[in-house]
């Protein structure tokens, strides 16, 4: 039984991404690029919070679109590690929209956006305690039974760190185990926070369970020497990229998307860069098979 005594519903437990390739982020000024055109973009996936409304234009181009691409849902306001009660109605909204666009994954954050009722708009870092992954694996679990699919969860970037028993790698890959879902890995977001605290990236990937990846993301962040900031502002950088290769020699071929979230350029920059992706991870998994 979950929230309000309702029953779970079952769903396949098993289930795997469909998702193949690589993707970008959907944008609204792009929108008539992927309708009308037909971009070397493989699937896109969405910001789940921009269409959770009964009408209007988003849906109107997203049903569009969904004809033409595979969608992925990723979402920002689940809140999964917070105190409070899980917000049911949202999580119906949520799922509406999955039964709407099929997608082949759905994603949201290992963090905590709000408490006491009061959003705050960020991705709030956890701490890294076996009381945390008890706490959130339940919740998570919580989730998918009500969603009736697996959810996807992806490590957050982070510029503060208490002291804790676990590192961030630890804990996200035992959360992942106890709570029966997948991981949506950014790259960005270990590179910034590897930046941040002064830790090896490269130690973060190869502690990651591998059985757990669905999706990797790419995306630019702004370098203020001192400190990184996760600003999906700016191209993906050189360090990213080389990151980038050290994870597909670790585990191979893996749908991969660009996120770009502000200063957007026009789709043919984004679809280089997503070229790019493309070339380093066949070079990549090459290499991992040899």
């Amino acid at each position: 039984m979950y929230g309000h005594g309702f029953p779970c519903p079952a769903f396949d437990k098993t289930m795997t991404t469909k998702l193949k390739g690589f993707g970008l982020g959907l944008r609204p000024e792009h929108y008539h690029d992927f309708i009308h055109g037909r971009p070397r973009v493989d699937w896109l996936e969405i910001l789940s919070d921009n269409y959770l409304v009964p009408g209007g234009k988003p849906l109107y181009y997203l049903d569009k679109i969904r004809e033409r691409y595979p969608i992925a849902m990723h979402g920002v306001a689940m809140n999964i590690g917070s105190c409070d009660p899980l917000d049911l109605e949202y999580l119906a909204s949520i799922k509406a929209l999955a039964d709407r666009v099929s997608p082949a994954i759905v994603s949201d954050h290992l963090c905590w956006t709000g408490v006491a009722g009061q959003r705050m708009h960020d991705l709030l870092p956890l701490p890294y305690t076996e009381e945390a992954i008890t706490h959130v694996a339940g919740r998570i679990r919580q989730v998918q039974d009500i969603l009736g699919r697996r959810l996807t969860i992806e490590n957050v970037s982070t510029y503060v760190q208490a002291a804790a028993p676990l590192k961030e790698w630890e804990f996200v890959s035992a959360i992942a185990e106890e709570a029966d879902c997948d991981l949506l890995v950014d790259i960005n977001n270990i590179y910034v926070s590897s930046r941040n605290h002064q830790f090896d990236a490269l130690t973060y990937l190869q502690a990651l369970p591998a059985q757990r990846i669905r999706q990797w993301h790419l995306a630019g962040h702004s370098d203020h020497g001192s400190h990184c900031i996760d600003t999906h502002d700016q191209a993906v950088c050189e360090d990213v990229w080389a990151l980038y290769v050290a994870a597909t020699e670790l585990f191979g071929e893996i749908p991969t998307m660009i996120e770009r979230d502000d200063n957007i350029p026009p789709l043919e920059a984004l679809v280089a860069e997503l070229d790019r992706a493309r070339s380093f991870s066949q070079s990549g998994a090459q290499h991992a098979v040899a």
